[in-house]
């Protein structure tokens, strides 16, 4: 099966197998014997008995082959945004939508991209003798990927620096504290740091720059590809650099790149990826103070100092930046009865090299998934609500493609769409994972307890994932790393994200090929095949169901959990009382919300009268996300809108959830006692405000 799945494939469109063939006709007949028992089947209808149907076929009409068709046709040449070999992807997904008979749009937007021009790096010592480090990926004796671009940071200044070396470990403050302790002092150096979980790429520079140091090398430990260079964004924030909170469209307003809005937005010193080989050779030239216990306890590179280096680094970077046109591309299938409500399904195309895994693992599932919703069509499917495809362009430079699109399209975004359903990495390797707004959790499982788990003979996904990490397992949606989040953030949308798999040793190298997925991360597509079809049934469930499957007591647990956590911080220095109070209120609305659901559900015959109750509810149940946007954003963040979920300004936060509290927590610090627990309390009225809007558009009454 492996060898099958990994033939070569010469034109754009996968030839079909017999097995490919006769497993279409066995979807022909099962769809048959519907049609001659269910004979209306043509005509459109929200009922649960079709609705059920629908969903039966569109788990029977999964192709495993297909999936691995459409990934080994993605991966075949490096896609950059801005590139040609990117429009040529583009054209491919958009002539895919077309074939289908699907409604087609492309959307383009002149956005700041960044790419590498030159990079140098060698070692120099005291005796006049020097090293040269190749800043290229190797494969034995074999470059890998002349068509690859070389490893860079997006966005880094260019710049040069002779300096000696210090290890900073992570980054962190604390790491600077500690070097501090030993007489370390890393002004004047290049520092060499690990890419943690806590730090972003920018933020290690950022850092790394406010403690005077001149360049920075980051490398990622793990079980990587030792040869690997983990490329990636150093830009802080989000979206279009030029066009901060509107939409880059042609002949818009743009900043000029010296604006200081523009500039605060890129690090003050350069920075490159190194490899894990590469990193390693540097880490043995160091002297100094032995590396620090707590260091030690993770580290897993050989470190025995932390130095500054006997010897001297020469770092050169030269960059630029560009303005290019992003396409994002979009497939619509309208809804019969409310075309105006949307479910929107999307993942990114763009990579930094080939991205088998990051992000057309995703992008593969979504064509499937375009392919078996124009089967439905075929058979007399329409859907209530409309359904919208998305494939967004350069997420990779800071999920650009996606949030001028939410930019553009804020009003009838906030009014409008039901929900949005992200998928990024669908498979790196093994174990499902899901993010979520918990108004979202029990639809997930019930999803789920309808696809085949993928590793386990007989069993469900479900039951293998609540095996695992029980319902616990979905996390929430506060990090800014993919496609997610500007609907959440900015939008206030309800989301999902999920993946199989975490952490691939490939990650935003050119090892990320159809090679590596077919040796390692899936062999058979079959994870593949449960992505696709967890996502697939959810945005029909979405788009068909009369009554929106949204459950907010979940939301409302969730809630009362981050209060207690911040109740026992506080330890009674700080009043919860608003935060209680309004939590309580919200748990009162979403039982009246309950209550009204059953009553509409007895009343099933009673006729459109009770289809403009439904209509009304579903409002409800859709605008009490926007309920915990603030106009004001987070305080030095205005973007960031969202009250209970999102990135804090104190990257070392273990808050992740109720940002501008979090915010204000780090900021007390720095403030005289009196001044610190009124910034704090002040932030838990703007959270306590925000819960107490979402109930009241869950009400839907005037106060």
């Amino acid at each position: 099966m492996v060898q099958f799945l990994s033939k070569p494939t010469t034109t754009f469109t996968p030839k079909p197998t017999p097995f490919a063939t006769f497993v279409f006709i066995i979807i022909l007949c099962i769809l048959g014997f519907y049609t001659l028992h269910y004979p209306h089947s043509s005509v459109p209808t929200s009922n649960s008995r079709n609705a059920s149907r629908f969903q039966h076929i569109f788990l029977l009409s999964a192709s495993n082959y297909t999936i691995s068709s459409y990934l080994r046709i993605l991966t075949q040449h490096p896609h950059l945004a801005g590139t040609k070999p990117a429009s040529d992807t583009t054209n491919y997904v958009l002539n895919h939508f077309k074939d289908l008979g699907l409604e087609t749009r492309v959307v383009n937007y002149k956005t700041l991209l960044s790419y590498p021009v030159y990079a140098s790096l060698s070692a120099h010592f005291s005796d006049g003798s020097f090293v040269d480090f190749p800043l290229t990926e190797l494969s034995g004796s074999e470059q890998v990927g002349q068509d690859v671009v070389p490893p860079y940071h997006a966005y880094s200044p260019s710049g040069s620096a002779h300096a000696k070396v210090v290890f900073v470990n992570y980054g962190r403050e604390e790491d600077y504290r500690t070097l501090g302790m030993f007489g370390v002092n890393v002004s004047g150096c290049i520092v060499i740091a690990r890419k943690g979980d806590v730090l972003s790429r920018g933020a290690v520079v950022q850092g790394a720059a406010a403690n005077g140091a001149l360049a920075v090398l980051l490398y990622t430990e793990g079980d990587k590809f030792r040869k690997g260079f983990e490329r990636g964004t150093v830009m802080r924030g989000i979206g279009d650099p030029l066009s901060p909170g509107w939409a880059g469209v042609e002949e818009g307003e743009s900043l000029e790149l010296e604006d200081s809005e523009v500039l605060k937005r890129f690090p003050k010193i350069p920075s490159m990826p190194l490899s894990i080989e590469t990193a390693e050779t540097i880490l043995d030239l160091l002297g100094g103070a032995r590396v620090p216990q707590e260091w030690t306890d993770t580290l897993r590179s050989r470190v025995m100092g932390v130095g500054p280096s006997p010897a001297a680094l020469n770092f050169t970077y030269q960059g630029e930046k560009k303005v290019a046109t992003i396409q994002n591309v979009l497939a619509i299938i309208k809804g019969m009865e409310e075309p105006d409500r949307y479910v929107l399904m999307g993942n990114h195309r763009d990579a930094w090299t080939y991205g088998a895994v990051d992000p057309n693992s995703g992008t593969a599932a979504l064509l499937d998934i375009a392919r078996r919703y124009a089967l439905l069509l075929r058979f007399g499917w329409n859907p209530r609500r409309t359904i919208i495809l998305c494939s967004w362009d350069a997420e990779e430079f800071g999920m650009i493609g996606s949030t001028e699109w939410v930019e553009q399209n804020l009003v009838n975004l906030g009014s409008k769409v039901v929900a949005y359903l992200n998928v990024d990495c669908a498979v790196q390797g093994s174990g499902f994972f899901a993010g979520a707004t918990p108004q979202l959790d029990n639809i997930l499982f019930e999803v789920t307890k309808k696809v085949k788990d993928p590793d386990s003979e007989g069993a469900t996904l479900y039951e293998k994932w609540a095996a695992t990490a029980g319902n616990s397992n979905i996390q929430r949606l506060s990090g800014v790393n993919s496609d997610f989040a500007p609907f959440v953030h900015h939008a206030g949308i309800p989301s999902v994200d999920m993946y199989y798999g975490r952490d691939f040793p490939v990650y935003h190298t050119a090892f990320d090929s159809y090679k590596w997925m077919i040796e390692h991360g899936d062999p058979l597509f079959q994870r593949h095949v449960a992505v696709a079809g967890v996502w697939g049934l959810l945005a029909l469930h979405l788009a068909d169901d009369p009554i929106i499957p949204f459950n907010y007591h979940s939301y409302v647990d969730q809630l009362q959990g981050y209060a207690s956590i911040l109740s026992n911080l506080f330890n009674g220095t700080i009043s919860m009382h608003p935060l209680t109070m309004s939590i309580q209120e919200l748990a009162s609305a979403a039982k009246e919300a309950d209550d009204e659901l059953k009553k509409l559900r007895f009343d099933e015959a009673a006729g459109d009268f009770v289809e403009l109750k439904r209509r009304a509810l579903n409002d409800r149940l859709m605008l009490v996300e926007k309920g915990f946007l603030d106009a004001d954003g987070l305080p030095g963040r205005q973007w960031f809108k969202h009250l209970v979920y999102g990135p804090s300004a104190d990257y070392e936060s273990k808050l992740v959830f109720f940002p501008g509290i979090a915010d204000s927590i780090y900021q007390s610090t720095r403030m005289n006692q009196r001044e610190g627990r009124a910034a704090i309390q002040h932030e838990i009225w703007r959270v306590a405000r925000a819960i107490q809007r979402a109930a009241y558009a869950l009400r839907g009454e005037l106060t």
